[in-house]
């Protein structure tokens, strides 16, 4: 841990030193240039006492290598003069930027790579009262060398506030990690005499110990979780895997064949639910997924839900039915409702018995909206109500694998209540059937 402070500490003062060197040589260099743009200008504005190329041409001879490039262009962007180059060879200069706005506004500045002395260089050009255009340009390569004249004292600077700062980072550091060693020497203890002089670190050292249990508990869960799925992944796998078998080595024929062909079928289709609610739970799970809410009507999604299951019902000898208030809006994920109202629907189907009704309300309360499923099937033990809602937890293990359910439908369930703030209640008694209310917490009027 001291390590990685102080590795953080001198990346923070690294960075800062070097965004303050960028930013000195970039001011600089502004100041660099603004100087050089301002000598290009006042030297323009002497030579443009002389309009011919003859009279330049004397005057850059007398003035010497003073390192200012001086040329004439004609109004057509002709070059008729340049102190560094063959004016006849020169192509023609009118699109140049700064010619073109001098020509426009009477004068006009640049910085580019120039194409005759392939170099970067600073432009400044001024329009003649004959319409000629007078530009004078110096190579930027005598700025660089202004700036690279200055780098060994930045060096030497940057050195020293180096080793200040890892100085400086090292008994930060040091400073700052010692309470944190006297906590770690404490966490497993419930005294905190050793903590004196820290007491702000008290609700830390409890947070943590929160945290830890709750990281094992999770820790707990997931295993859980792994082991089950793998069980329940495993079971319809294995029949699958032995019916194809007997078909493959023809021990099966006639009769046998369709058996053992619907008992694949049977179990592909038990393999897929499983899979699909293994992934519903996992995207409800994340943190990351968005959930998108929007005016919904409850009791429109029920009565679609029950259109849906009433063959289902029928194929369990079970009547469903819907009951309550039309337009009860709330607001609410679409496709989470549907499958909430779904998987509880369900199982009350599911878990019936023959003859049996499920009866699903819908109706508003107050400033909520109430959704209840209601059925007269088995019911849920005392000592298993609080369980229920767990991954994989059944009460008659040989009745749920039977009736094709995952054992995920109600956990499901109970994720898709926290996402939306609502409150879920249970009512049942073993052998005379269960209720389900799920409250949520505000209605929007139709």
């Amino acid at each position: 841990m001291k390590k990685k402070i102080n590795r953080m500490l001198m990346l923070i003062a690294v960075l800062a030193i070097g965004m303050t060197v960028s930013l000195i040589t970039m001011l600089f260099y502004n100041l660099f240039r603004r100087q050089v743009i301002e000598d290009l200008r006042d030297s323009a504005l002497v030579l443009s006492q002389w309009d011919e190329p003859e009279e330049l041409e004397q005057i850059c001879s007398e003035l010497g290598d003073n390192g200012v490039r001086v040329t004439l262009v004609a109004e057509d962007g002709r070059v008729l003069f340049d102190n560094e180059a063959d004016a006849g060879e020169m192509e023609n200069h009118g699109s140049r930027p700064e010619i073109v706005e001098a020509l426009a506004d009477g004068k006009g500045q640049s910085m580019r790579r120039s194409q005759t002395l392939a170099k970067s260089t600073f432009y400044y050009a001024v329009r003649m009262d004959g319409g000629r255009v007078l530009r004078i340009a110096k190579d930027a390569g005598s700025i660089y060398g202004i700036l690279w004249n200055a780098v060994p004292g930045m060096l030497v600077l940057l050195v020293v506030l180096f080793v200040l700062c890892m100085v400086l980072a090292h008994l930060f550091t040091k400073k700052l990690v010692a309470p944190l060693e006297k906590l770690a020497e404490n966490l497993d203890g419930n005294e905190y005499e050793d903590l004196s002089g820290y007491e702000e670190l008290t609700p830390f050292f409890n947070m943590i110990k929160e945290q830890h249990r709750d990281i094992m508990k999770n820790a707990r869960m997931r295993q859980e979780f792994t082991a089950n799925v793998s069980h329940e992944l495993k079971t319809p796998l294995t029949a699958i895997t032995g019916y194809a078998e007997l078909i493959e080595t023809g021990m099966a024929s006639g009769e046998d064949m369709v058996r053992f062909a619907h008992g694949i079928h049977k179990n592909a289709n038990r393999l897929l639910t499983l899979i699909n609610d293994i992934i519903k739970l996992s995207e409800l799970d994340s943190t990351e997924q968005e959930v998108v809410f929007e005016r919904v009507d409850l009791y429109q999604l029920a009565r679609s839900t029950v259109e849906m299951l009433t063959l289902s019902a029928e194929k369990h000898q079970v009547s469903i039915s819907l009951t309550g208030t039309p337009e009860c809006y709330i607001s609410a994920n679409r496709q989470m409702m549907e499958e909430l109202i779904y998987n509880l629907c369900d199982n009350a189907i599911r878990y019936n018995n023959a003859g049996g009704s499920v009866e699903v309300q819908v109706y508003p309360r107050h400033r909520e909206v109430l959704l209840v499923v209601k059925d007269t099937g088995i019911g849920i033990p005392k000592e298993h109500q609080e369980r229920i809602f767990e991954r994989f937890y059944r009460v008659d293990k040989s009745r749920s694998k039977s009736t094709g359910g995952t054992g995920l439908g109600l956990a499901i369930v109970k994720h898709i209540v926290a996402k939306h703030k609502a409150v879920m209640e249970l009512e049942s008694e073993s052998g005379k059937g269960t209720t389900i209310k799920v409250i949520f917490p505000d209605s929007i009027d139709g």
